[in-house]
C-alpha cells in the first residue's frame, strides 16, 4: 500500500493524518501528528472466531513512551512498566466513542493498541490518540460505523478554545473533552469550575463543528486507501429458537414489573432462563446458550416501551423521581472524616484522610515530574452486588469512576495555602445498583464537611438515562444498574447548587440530539438540586474544628535567599529542628515552609526556630542559644540555627572569670545580648549584658 496522507486545520492547529509507511501488516496503522506530537495506532482484527461467541471483545490500550518527550523513565528497571492512572483513563476514553460504532452481530476480537512517539509541551495527546484510533479502525476494513472524531475545548478569559495547550488549560474554566460521528456527540468527559448548563451546552456545540471537519479528513483519507471492507461470520442468531421463547416465556418476563428489589428480580430472571434451557435444550441441542440473550432482549423490550408508554420504571418510579435518600455522618471515630451515602441500593462509605507535604503523591509523566496532594480513590468490591470475584490490583472501572469523582469535588476545594494539607478521599463502594461514582461524590462531599475542611460548597452527583426508539425518548433521573445496563444513555453530572464541576456522558446509540442533551441537563439539575437538600437537611456545613486525630499544619514564607540557610548544608538545620522539636518540616523552592504534627507545642517550637533563621541578627536584642564550643578567650554560643556568636571570656559574668569552664560549659543553654557585627558578619555576644544586676 502506497503512504496516504490528509490534514485538517482546527483552531489554531494542522492535524494530520498518515498510513501506509508504518506497521503494514497491522489491518489499519495511522499517525496523527500536531506540533512536535506524533500518535501512532494500530487496529487488528482476529479472524478466528471462538465457538458460542456472543459478545464484542473490543481491547484499546495507550502508552506514552518517556523516549517521546527525551526522558529515560524513573524507577530501578528505566523501561515503562505497567500502564499508569493517566494511560488507563485514556485507553477508556478511546474506548468508550468507538465501541458503540461496531456492528451488533459482529463479535470477532478487535484490538486497537496506541503510542504517543513525539511529545511537546502544548499538544495534549490523548485528544489524537482517539482521533488516531478511528483513523485506523477506517482504513482497516474492520466493520464499524465511523470515524470519530474528538477535541478539547477550553475556556479561557470567556472564549471557548479548541484543543488548548497545556499552559492555556492552567487558567481555563473548562476542561471539556468531546467526540462523535459527524451527525451527533456520542462522548463527553471533563470538568468545569462551577459553570452554567448553558455554558456546558455552548461548549459542546462549539466541539462537535471541529468534529465533523476531522471526520471529513479521516473520510478522506479512507476513500484514498480503499480497503475492502472484512467479510465476517455474524454471531450465531437462532429465530425459531427466538420464536418460540418469544411465545412461552414472554409473559413471565413481563410479571417481573412487580418485582422491585434487585437481587430478587435477579433470581426471578435467572429462573425464568434455567426453565427455558432446561425444557428446551434437545430441541435446540447447538443453540440454547442463546437462551440468555434472547430473554435479556425481551426484558428490555417490556422495559423500555412500560417507560415510553406509561411513564413507569421498573422500580415503579416516575421519570424524574429520585431514589430514597439515608446519611450517616462520623461512622469511623478514628478517620479524620467519614460519612455513608445511601440512595436506593446505591452505598458509598466516604472517608477522608488529611496528610502533610511528606504524603504529596509523586508522578512521572512524559511532560516532567509532578506533584498531587489531592487524590480521590474509589473501590469496588464484588460483595458490593453480592457476587464473589478476584480482589487485589485497581481495575480500569475503578480508576475511571475515581477520576470523574474526584474532578467534581476539586473546584471547591480550598487553595493550598488556606488548607495546607495533603488530602485524600477514599469512597468504599459498599451497594451498587446503579451510579455508584456520584454515590462516591455524595459520600466524599459530605466527608469533607465531617473532617472540617473549609470547601467552598456542598458538591453532588446524579446519573441520567435514556430511552429512546425512533424520534421517540424518555430521559430518566438517578438511573439504576437496569437501567443503565437496559437503557441507551449513561450521563453522569455532578456540581454545586449553582453550577456544575464534572460530567460524563457514555452512548450505546450513534448519537444523541442537542434537545435530548438540554433536557437531560435541565433534569439532573433538578435532582442534585433535591440531593443537596438532603444532604444539607443533615450537615449544612463544614465542621468548625479539625477531628482531633488528625494533623495540625501551618504555613510560613520566607525570602528565597533564606531558603539554604533553613535548610543548612547537608540539610543539617532542617534536619536538627525536625529532631528537636518532634515537626515534619517541608520547604518548597518559592520559599514556602509546610511544618505539620499532632500536637500545635510541636509546630510552635519548630516555626520559632525557623523564624529565629530567617530573621536578621540584631544588635541589642537578647536571645536564647546553647553553647556549641569553649575557648580559653570565651565561648561559642548558637543563638538560631546556623548562627553562632562570640562571647568573650570578660562579657560571662559581672565578677572577673578566671577560667570560662567555671561559668558555662558545652551543651549548656545560655541568653546572651547582641552587642556588635562586625563588617565580616561575626556576632559579639554578651552573657552579663543580658543579666540583670
Amino acid at each position: 500500500m502506497s503512504v496516504v496522507d490528509t490534514s485538517v486545520e482546527i483552531g489554531k492547529d494542522r492535524i494530520g493524518f498518515n498510513t501506509g509507511y508504518l506497521a503494514k501488516q497491522a489491518d489499519g496503522a495511522v499517525t496523527v501528528t500536531c506540533g512536535d506530537t506524533v500518535v501512532f495506532a494500530s487496529a487488528v482484527v482476529s479472524r478466528e472466531l471462538r465457538e458460542d461467541q456472543d459478545f464484542f471483545p473490543l481491547t484499546v490500550d495507550y502508552r506514552e513512551k518517556f523516549y517521546s518527550a527525551g526522558k529515560i523513565p524513573g524507577g530501578y528497571i528505566k523501561r515503562e512498566g505497567r500502564p499508569s492512572d493517566r494511560e488507563t483513563l485514556t485507553s477508556r476514553l478511546t474506548d468508550r466513542p468507538l465501541r458503540p460504532l461496531f456492528p451488533d452481530d459482529f463479535v470477532n476480537e478487535v484490538q486497537i493498541i496506541i503510542y504517543v512517539l513525539s511529545a511537546d509541551d502544548q499538544t495534549q495527546p490523548d485528544v489524537l490518540a482517539i482521533n488516531a484510533a478511528s483513523a485506523a479502525l477506517s482504513v482497516s476494513g474492520i466493520p464499524f460505523h465511523g470515524p470519530v472524531g474528538a477535541v478539547r475545548v477550553g475556556k479561557v478569559n470567556g472564549a471557548l478554545v479548541i484543543n488548548p495547550t497545556f499552559r492555556e488549560m492552567d487558567s481555563s474554566e473548562i476542561d471539556l473533552m468531546v467526540a462523535g460521528t459527524k451527525k451527533a456527540v456520542t462522548m463527553i468527559e471533563g470538568s468545569s469550575k462551577n459553570v452554567t448548563e448553558e455554558a456546558l451546552l455552548d461548549a459542546i456545540e462549539f466541539a462537535h463543528k471541529n468534529i465533523q471537519q476531522i471526520c471529513d479528513a479521516q473520510i478522506d483519507l479512507m476513500q484514498k486507501v480503499g480497503k475492502v471492507p472484512l467479510q465476517y461470520v455474524p454471531k450465531a442468531s437462532d429465530k425459531a429458537l427466538a420464536q418460540e421463547i418469544r411465545d412461552r416465556y414472554f409473559s413471565a418476563v413481563g410479571d417481573l414489573v412487580s418485582v422491585k428489589e434487585k437481587k430478587d428480580r435477579e433470581a426471578a430472571f435467572k429462573a425464568i432462563v434455567e426453565k427455558a434451557t432446561a425444557e428446551l435444550k434437545e430441541k435446540y441441542p447447538d443453540s440454547i446458550k442463546q437462551a440468555y440473550g434472547i430473554l435479556d432482549g425481551i426484558d428490555a423490550e417490556i422495559m423500555r416501551k412500560r417507560i415510553l408508554d406509561e411513564g413507569k420504571r421498573a422500580d415503579g418510579r416516575g421519570l424524574t423521581e429520585i431514589r430514597p435518600i439515608d446519611i450517616k455522618i462520623g461512622v469511623l471515630p478514628r478517620a479524620h472524616g467519614s460519612a455513608v451515602f445511601t440512595r436506593g441500593q446505591t452505598q458509598s462509605l466516604g472517608i477522608i484522610t488529611l496528610g502533610s507535604v511528606s504524603d504529596t503523591q509523586r508522578l512521572d509523566a512524559i511532560e516532567g515530574e509532578r506533584y498531587k496532594k489531592y487524590m480521590f480513590h474509589y473501590n469496588f468490591p464484588p460483595f458490593s452486588v453480592g457476587e464473589t470475584g478476584r480482589t487485589g490490583g485497581t481495575g480500569r472501572r475503578e480508576i475511571g469512576h475515581g477520576m470523574l469523582a474526584e474532578r467534581a469535588l476539586e473546584y471547591v476545594l480550598p487553595e493550598q495555602m488556606e488548607f495546607p494539607y495533603t488530602i485524600r478521599v477514599v469512597s468504599e463502594i459498599l451497594e451498587s445498583n446503579g451510579s455508584s461514582s456520584m454515590a462516591s461524590v455524595c459520600s466524599g462531599s459530605l466527608s469533607l464537611f465531617n473532617a472540617g475542611v473549609p470547601v467552598k460548597s456542598a458538591v453532588a452527583g446524579i446519573a441520567m438515562g435514556l430511552i429512546m426508539e425512533g424520534d421517540k425518548f424518555a430521559v430518566l433521573s438517578d438511573i439504576m444498574g437496569l437501567e443503565d445496563h437496559l437503557g441507551d444513555m449513561d450521563f453522569k453530572v455532578a456540581g454545586t447548587d449553582s453550577g456544575i464541576t464534572a460530567f460524563q456522558l457514555d452512548i450505546k446509540i450513534e448519537g444523541i440530539t442537542p434537545e435530548i442533551m438540554r433536557k437531560a441537563m435541565q433534569q439532573a439539575r433538578e435532582g442534585r438540586l433535591h440531593i443537596l437538600g438532603k444532604m444539607a437537611d443533615v450537615l449544612p456545613a463544614p465542621a468548625k474544628e479539625l477531628a482531633r486525630h488528625a494533623p495540625r499544619i501551618a504555613v510560613l514564607t520566607v525570602a528565597q535567599d533564606k531558603i539554604g540557610a533553613v535548610i543548612g548544608p547537608g540539610g543539617k538545620i532542617i534536619k536538627s529542628i525536625q529532631e528537636e522539636t518532634g515537626a515534619d518540616v517541608n520547604i518548597e523552592d518559592d520559599g514556602v515552609v509546610t511544618v505539620s504534627a499532632l500536637g500545635a507545642d510541636a509546630i510552635e517550637r519548630a516555626l520559632a526556630k525557623i523564624r529565629a533563621i530567617v530573621e536578621d541578627i540584631e544588635v541589642g536584642k537578647i536571645y536564647t542559644g546553647v553553647v556549641k564550643k569553649v575557648m580559653e578567650y570565651g565561648a561559642f554560643v548558637e543563638i538560631t540555627p546556623g548562627k553562632e556568636g562570640l562571647v568573650h571570656i570578660s562579657k560571662l559574668d559581672f565578677n572577673k572569670v578566671q577560667k570560662v569552664t567555671d561559668v558555662i560549659r558545652e551543651g549548656d543553654e545560655v541568653t546572651v545580648k547582641v552587642i556588635g557585627i562586625d563588617r565580616q558578619g561575626r556576632i559579639d555576644l554578651s552573657r552579663k549584658d543580658a543579666m540583670k544586676r
